[in-house]
């Protein structure tokens, strides 16, 4: 049974008239009587009485009809929702991304793709980019974004628009006021770090071994799990620490946080997703207006 089969089955059903079947059908009334005469024989059922120049539906044929009938909707929305997802006028996507990515990067970037494709249900979750990367890998989201390197094969990584760490004190520190330090006095600070895994510890980690600055060498007073608790701690003079500029950038106006000057490199963000899920139409389109926004 085939639903070219049940097409014919029903347009002869709803007409009770071979003839006006296959004129409204477009087929020739011999591949219409055809088609009957196919399902008959393979059921061993009659579907239709010839009653004179009429015909009737059995009670075989009544009911193949609603069944017919739910079958051929249920092909019907199948297709509509086939053309949707091409046309991205419907699907979803789940994504994971970073503290800093989450927070500060990525709700306006979001809010824009949503704008053009509000048929694209978004799920996001948070953690930092050693979560991200394994959400990516065990195939629980789409899409990663994330602030630091990301050693697995596995994983395919598209470079976008990232940000710059910053180190910062609290108004009462030593070095508030400074214009810069260098990189021997880091260890006259106590410092206040986000946990390791994070995106922002991995990349200031990796700038303090570029300066000829062991990270074992400073004085480790507090390790939060968010950006928002490690500032906090440095606003209450906890110690100095190296942060998102995108993260303090209210604090910066208020004046309870300052920069300390410190060459830092700018970090880019990057996009991950796993090497052998093929992404589909609205996960391409997503990457791509991430990759091109510009802004943030």
């Amino acid at each position: 049974m085939t639903l070219e089969q049940l097409r014919i089955f029903v347009a002869v059903a709803e007409r009770e008239h071979v003839t006006r079947a296959a004129a409204a059908l477009n087929l020739t009334q011999s591949a219409v009587s055809a088609a009957i005469a196919a399902l008959e024989g393979r059921y061993e059922l009659r579907f239709f009485h010839r009653v004179g120049r009429r015909i009737e539906l059995t009670e075989a044929g009544r009911i193949l009809l609603g069944e017919a009938r739910e079958v051929l909707a249920r092909a019907a929305a199948a297709e509509q929702a086939m053309r949707d997802l091409a046309g991205l006028a419907r699907g979803s996507l789940a994504l994971a991304a970073s503290q800093t990515i989450t927070n500060y990067w990525l709700p306006e970037r979001l809010f824009r793709f949503r704008e053009l494709y509000p048929g694209i249900a978004l799920r996001l979750e948070l953690g930092n980019t050693a979560t991200v990367a394994r959400l990516v890998r065990e195939g629980t989201v789409d899409l990663g974004l994330v602030e630091g390197e990301i050693d697995e094969p596995v994983l395919a990584q598209q470079v976008v628009q990232g940000d710059r760490l910053v180190l910062v004190v609290g108004a009462g520190h030593r070095w508030a006021g400074r214009a810069s330090v260098g990189p021997g006095e880091l260890a006259q600070s106590r410092w206040v770090l986000r946990e390791t895994g994070s995106g922002t510890r991995s990349a200031f980690e990796s700038a303090l071994l570029a300066m000829g600055v062991a990270p074992e060498s400073l004085e480790l007073a507090l390790e939060l799990p968010s950006n928002e608790s490690v500032r906090a701690a440095v606003r209450a003079g906890a110690g100095a620490t190296v942060i998102s500029a995108l993260a303090v950038e209210e604090e910066l106006r208020a004046g309870t946080l300052a920069i300390v000057g410190l060459p830092l490199p700018e970090r880019p963000f990057r996009l991950l997703h796993h090497r052998e899920r093929r992404p589909d139409r609205a996960m391409r389109a997503l990457i791509a207006a991430l990759a091109t926004a510009g802004g943030g």
